[in-house]
């Protein structure tokens, strides 16, 4: 039986309602929280890699228990000053309207479990795939970045807002059928946005989490959880 969702009655990516925070009692953005985290951790990289140590503070590499930190730390550092800046400006626009429609505590959550997910996805899946003898490619030997959780935020920033909504509120869609339109949807936008050197399965994995998570709702502060 196809399973409609009914409208949302929370607040929805056109903005958060005005005051502050109330999981924290201001309303800084967590945008600029999340900016800052990255400068300093690039920093911080640059300071370790004269000693030796940068990789295994912020490189998720496999065997992912040898450095089980990393799975955390990689999502907040960055290859090049380039791959810094790229994830910024990405993070600014398709993560803004989001925080801004959901609590500090809940976007930070997101954006560490969507790009933790996104680099063990990308370790994994390509390490697999590479002890298959019918399969070409090799497994990828270390990943850090937060372009796993911006491209989960792009993913909840089209699914997760006011049009999406009452378009699923109307059109009566299995959710098996809604399920397969994201996998096609982010192995589209994936590949659209290929080039060498990419995690693609990181990206890919981010994207449709982030699909995923919009059309359940998962950031409304009034309503935490899936609609039925």
């Amino acid at each position: 039986m196809a399973d409609r969702s009914p409208p949302r009655s929370g607040p929805k990516l056109a903005g958060r309602p005005e005051g502050p925070d109330p999981s924290t009692g201001s309303d800084s953005s967590p945008i600029l929280e999340l900016l800052a985290i990255f400068v300093i951790v690039f920093a911080v990289q640059a300071l370790t890699a004269f000693a030796g140590a940068m990789a295994g503070l912020f490189v998720l590499a496999p065997p992912l228990a040898d450095d089980p930190w990393t799975i955390v730390t990689s999502v907040y550092a960055h290859k090049t000053f380039g791959h810094l800046v790229s994830n910024s400006v990405a993070l600014v626009l398709f993560g803004w309207p989001v925080a801004r429609a959901t609590t500090r505590v809940r976007f930070h959550t997101f954006v560490l479990v969507t790009g933790a997910l996104a680099g063990i996805s990308q370790i994994v899946v390509t390490g697999a795939l590479a002890s298959l003898p019918i399969v070409p490619g090799t497994p990828t030997v270390g990943v850090l970045g937060a372009s796993g959780a911006v491209f989960a935020l792009l993913g909840y920033l089209l699914t997760g807002n006011r049009l999406s909504d009452a378009f699923a509120s109307v059109i009566d869609v299995p959710r098996w059928a809604t399920l397969l339109v994201f996998l096609v949807l982010a192995a589209i936008v994936t590949l659209a946005t290929a080039r060498p050197g990419i995690a693609l399965v990181a990206h890919f994995t981010g994207l449709l989490l982030g699909l995923v998570a919009g059309r359940a709702g998962v950031l409304e502060p009034r309503r935490g959880g899936a609609r039925g």
